[in-house]
């Protein structure tokens, strides 16, 4: 099972990413991990991203598509994976399809988390209201209205793109996290069983 989870900031990804890892038994893939791994490892990649980010320079959608493919390339990626946070832009979009049918792979689904931008910035201010305060600097209802902004400028559009291939489902993030969870179990099952008699 391949998965993109698509949403804004806030919408639940990484929550649905850990349900749908330990259901699955396959990995989360991180855009922000992969790059860590790399340059830890020392990887040839992983070794230009560090001269980059040392720099303090935006890792190049180059240098993320050779890291996101040598992870999938990993044993553990055999069975499948989750990408979150990965692509970001169409143009990376583009370079994963590419480098999926390199492999002879595809996508599954792309399940993409709606949710009420209003609603996301009243939940950080009760969680500001609660905490009696006291938040992280990009916890606020500000930093959460940069980042929305940040979504629907460069990530948004996938949301199109993904629906021109067939592959997006959507599912109301806004409902409660077991609601997500199953409502996301049962859109997979039936698309997996659609995939066996297309097979």
């Amino acid at each position: 099972m391949r998965l993109i989870l698509l949403g804004p900031p806030g919408a639940g990804k990484g929550t649905q990413a850990k349900v749908l890892m330990d259901a699955n038994n396959i990995p989360q893939l991180s855009t922000g991990d992969m790059l860590r791994a790399a340059v830890k490892a020392e990887t040839p990649v992983g070794l230009k991203a560090k001269d980059i980010m040392a720099r303090g320079d935006l890792v190049p959608d180059a240098v993320v598509n050779q890291i996101v493919a040598d992870r999938i390339d990993m044993a553990d990626c055999a069975r499948g994976f989750i990408l979150d946070g990965f692509p970001r832009t169409v143009a990376q979009a583009e370079a994963l399809d590419s480098l999926l049918a390199e492999r002879g792979l595809a996508l599954d689904a792309v399940v993409e988390l709606q949710v009420d931008e209003e609603a996301l910035a009243a939940r950080v201010e009760n969680r500001a209201a609660e905490s009696g305060g006291e938040v992280r600097a990009d916890d606020t209802v500000e930093a959460l209205r940069h980042r929305l902004k940040v979504y629907r400028e460069q990530t948004a559009p996938l949301i199109d793109h993904y629906r021109a291939t067939g592959k997006l489902v959507s599912v109301d993030g806004m409902q409660a996290i077991d609601d997500v969870s199953a409502q996301i179990a049962d859109i997979l099952a039936s698309e997996g069983s659609q995939a066996q008699v297309a097979g």
